[in-house]
């Protein structure tokens, strides 16, 4: 598989850098770079690429809100050199966040998160959700996937966390189950998951409570692998629940 790529950043030699990653990539495809964020933005419309690469900061339209307009099918990875925005990437549902200056192990790191999602998605197929009701009887609480044409059985008690992608869903188990992905909105799913112990910490991802190790100063939450941050709006509903299991 090879995905074609975009840059939008307004430092010429930020561009430059991305474009040498991507010609050292072998599944990366470059379709051209832009330091003008408006033309940039016409460019991805005109022609949705796989990947955008997203600086935040920018004259005339900066990122955060040029992020808003890309079509669906693009997966966004911002490339900025300020810490700050690395929060606000989560309620625009980006890929990546690479803090400048960028490694090309970060950048490898970041686009082949976006290689397994579209890889994921092409063997996606018709995929559908099936949920028994908590029962007593039901006590190993599986639920069954249709993924790849077959149904694949996801135990919840293996369960880490969901997340959001587009028009899917990806689930991911602990170690060493593979990931699992299906179509699916993510309200649907929240309601689907919420009686069997998880909550909804952001636009992108429910989470075993459970499973989580610990949660820092600001806000973020760290289970199996991932740092998962907990947005405004989720707040106070997840820290009431952490806070009834450990009380």
């Amino acid at each position: 598989m090879e995905l074609n790529c975009v840059i939008i950043d307004d430092e010429p030699q930020a561009v430059a850098l991305i474009k040498n990653y991507i010609s050292r990539t072998p599944y990366l495809r470059l379709v051209e770079g832009y330091t003008d964020s408006v033309e940039g933005l016409s460019k991805v419309m005109e022609n949705p690429p796989d990947i955008l690469f997203l600086d935040i900061q920018m004259p005339d339209l900066n990122g955060m809100e040029l992020s808003k307009m890309v079509p669906k099918h693009t997966k966004i990875i911002f490339t900025t050199a300020f810490k700050q925005y690395a929060f606000e990437s989560y309620d625009v549902n980006a890929a990546d966040y690479l803090l400048k200056p960028i490694s090309y192990a970060k950048f490898l790191k970041a686009t082949q998160k976006c290689l397994e999602w579209f890889e994921m998605k092409e063997s996606a197929e018709q995929s559908t959700v099936a949920a028994p009701p908590p029962s007593p009887q039901n006590t190993s609480n599986d639920i069954f996937v249709k993924s790849d044409g077959m149904m694949v059985r996801v135990n919840l008690s293996q369960l880490l966390y969901v997340c959001g992608l587009k028009d899917y869903v990806k689930f991911v188990m602990q170690p060493p189950a593979k990931p699992v992905i299906t179509l699916m909105t993510m309200k649907a799913l929240e309601e689907m998951l919420l009686p069997y112990g998880f909550m909804r910490v952001n636009r992108s991802y429910v989470v075993a409570v459970d499973k989580i190790k610990s949660v820092d100063k600001n806000d973020c939450i760290y289970i199996g692998d991932e740092i998962i941050h907990v947005t405004d709006i989720y707040r106070n509903d997840v820290f009431k629940k952490l806070f009834a299991i450990t009380s």
